[in-house]
């Protein structure tokens, strides 16, 4: 069966395992609440819908694909499902870092040093030939990175405190302090 819960991502710490350091992102489950089942009768597929509190005013709502779930409407759930050791997926907007050149954006490697090249160490060089007369779509140059969703597949629980809803997941996730993060498993 399939588990999932919404969270916002705290930060990173290290934890310490019988002398062994492992890094760890700090997730906050709080309470989830089953909004809304979607079954394939009615809605033609199945899903539940969950809302989390993410600040006084605003909740949160997701919904996640879940075949055969034994969740009903109203009920809460917590990061209890999850157990330690297992691998999940996590999903969460990453960092915007705005308009970047090709060096950062893409790991362009920009012109030689050497004599010649005064103002151009960080262009992108040519892009294409004069034929054409234009820029093809999708060619790698200049633009707005980041702030689009991505996720981390197996993911390992490595800590779970189901006084504080907290959650650690080994490594790095993506998103920034603060931001929703969705954490589920097939």
């Amino acid at each position: 069966m399939a588990k999932f819960i919404l969270g916002k991502k705290v930060g990173m710490t290290t934890l310490y395992n019988e002398g062994e350091a492992q890094n760890a992102t700090i997730v906050e489950c709080l309470p989830n609440k089953v909004s809304l089942i979607r079954t394939k009768e009615k809605d033609g597929y199945a899903a539940v819908q969950v809302e989390m509190q993410k600040t006084r005013k605003r909740t949160v709502k997701k919904e996640f694909v879940a075949e055969g779930s034994e969740l009903k409407a109203g009920e809460n759930f917590g990061v209890e499902i999850f157990e330690i050791g297992e691998e999940v997926s996590v999903s969460g907007k990453t960092k915007a870092k705005g308009f970047q050149g090709g060096v950062k954006r893409y790991g362009f490697g920009g012109s030689p040093a050497s004599h010649g090249h005064k103002h151009d160490l960080r262009a992108p060089g040519s892009i294409g030939a004069t034929t054409p007369a234009h820029v093809f779509k999708g060619m790698r140059m200049a633009g707005r990175t980041g702030g689009v969703q991505a996720t981390s597949k197996n993911v390992k629980v490595v800590f779970i405190d189901k006084e504080k809803n907290l959650i650690g997941l080994k490594g790095a996730v993506p998103g920034i302090p603060g931001g929703v993060v969705e954490i589920f498993t097939k």
